[in-house]
């Protein structure tokens, strides 16, 4: 069975409440469920945190066993070389995600430093941009 972690930084546990005309009014849970019964052969696994050291922590602890990464890094995709270094050193191939378009937001948001250590960047096609990247990951064998 193909194993895909989704990983959530900052503020992604606050979908369905923060910033609705940005983000959908869906929770990720909910949004969770649909994605999992898009693809029963699929071990989908989830973690979330608003702490970077445990975004980190969670890269080092499933990167050398699961068959992909998606990952929403939040703000920190504009800050972390962290992340970026943890994404290298694992063997784990990662999608870096986005719910919005981040290039037609604020300037800030248009450079990631994750970018170069992941396999491929999806944003701006709401939550189904999680199902995107995890039919790359499963589909394409990126």
């Amino acid at each position: 069975m193909v194993k895909i972690q989704i990983i959530n930084g900052p503020n992604l546990n606050l979908l369905g409440l923060r910033e609705p005309e940005v983000y959908g009014g869906r929770s990720f849970d909910d949004y969770l469920e649909e994605l999992r019964a898009a693809y029963p052969d699929v071990q989908i696994d989830y973690f979330q945190s608003n702490h970077e050291g445990d975004l980190i922590d969670c890269i080092h602890r499933v990167g050398f066993e699961c068959d992909g990464i998606v990952l929403n890094a939040g703000a920190y995709t504009h800050t972390s070389i962290a992340l970026h270094d943890a994404l290298r050193a694992v063997p784990a191939p990662a999608i870096e995600v986005h719910i919005s378009n981040v290039h037609a937001r604020e300037e800030f948001r248009h450079r990631s430093l994750i970018a170069a250590a992941c396999r491929g960047v999806i944003c701006g096609f709401g939550l189904d941009s999680y199902r995107l990247a995890v039919s790359a990951l499963v589909e394409c064998k990126v």
